[in-house]
């Protein structure tokens, strides 16, 4: 009878002492247990030289391409097929990188403008008239691509056969015409004198992309005659003057290929 009587004292005590023990306990284990935060992540350093070969070379607006664009690039004359894109800005050492991207919208060529990169050979500005002269053709424009000496040989084949006049009006079908490697060679005033005629002939008519090793300023140093002021003035009026300045891309890469 002791023995039962102490079971059920027991079993009365048992209760209050576990109920006191989960009020002890449960706040603990109600209350949120602290996450492990992340370590920050640092803030991305910025490295300006990454960035700039990510962008495009030349960030031109995409043109869209009209009917016939292949046959008005064949027809050109281009020595070959260059697109602005592609043109490698990190060889010149001062490049306009702004001014190439604005005339890729081709304005200049509506508006009857002339474009004129000058500087030393091999920093890309016969590539950079191509690539003018494929967009045109692929916007609509009929191109022609012809060196300054090809172009007065034209002119004097024409002149021979008494038809320059109508040589020059037939250009007029051309919104673009560019003008390759002006400088490079002498030119007597009687060839001085036909280029001076493309020009004034073209002046508010038609586009001009003119290329060279000089500014035209200096063009008196290879086109002889009287008409240089007179050709220049009429050039320059209404044109872009882009100066590329750097050595020679095919002269580092020759050197390139003799270091390795």
């Amino acid at each position: 009878m002791a023995f039962i009587v102490s079971a059920a004292i027991l079993a009365y005590m048992s209760g209050p002492m576990t109920r006191r023990a989960e009020r002890v306990h449960l706040p603990e284990q109600q209350q949120p247990q602290p996450q492990p935060q992340p370590p920050p992540t640092p803030a991305p350093v910025p490295f300006p030289a990454q960035r700039q070969a990510a962008e495009p070379v030349v960030p031109v607006a995409p043109v869209r391409e009209t009917a016939g664009a292949e046959d008005r690039v064949r027809d050109a004359g281009f020595p070959g097929r260059k697109l602005l894109e592609d043109f490698d800005e990190s060889h010149p050492l001062a490049f306009d990188r702004e001014t190439v991207a604005r005339l890729g919208k081709l304005d200049f060529v509506t508006a009857r403008r002339n474009v004129v990169f000058t500087g030393p050979p091999g920093t890309g500005k016969t590539h950079l008239a191509v690539g003018l002269g494929v967009r045109a053709c692929q916007a609509g424009h009929r191109v022609l691509f012809a060196t300054a000496a090809e172009w007065a040989a034209r002119l004097d084949a024409a002149r021979a056969a008494g038809r320059l006049t109508e040589e020059l009006a037939d250009l007029d079908a051309y919104p673009l015409l560019i003008v390759d490697e002006a400088g490079y060679t002498s030119f007597d005033p009687a060839a001085t004198a036909l280029l001076f005629r493309l020009v004034a002939h073209r002046y508010e008519r038609g586009s001009l992309i003119v290329t060279g090793d000089r500014p035209p300023a200096r063009w008196d140093e290879v086109f002889g005659g009287p008409s240089v002021p007179a050709m220049v003035d009429r050039l320059v009026h209404h044109a872009e003057l882009v100066r590329i300045e750097g050595d020679s891309y095919r002269t580092r890469r020759a050197t390139g290929v003799w270091a390795d």
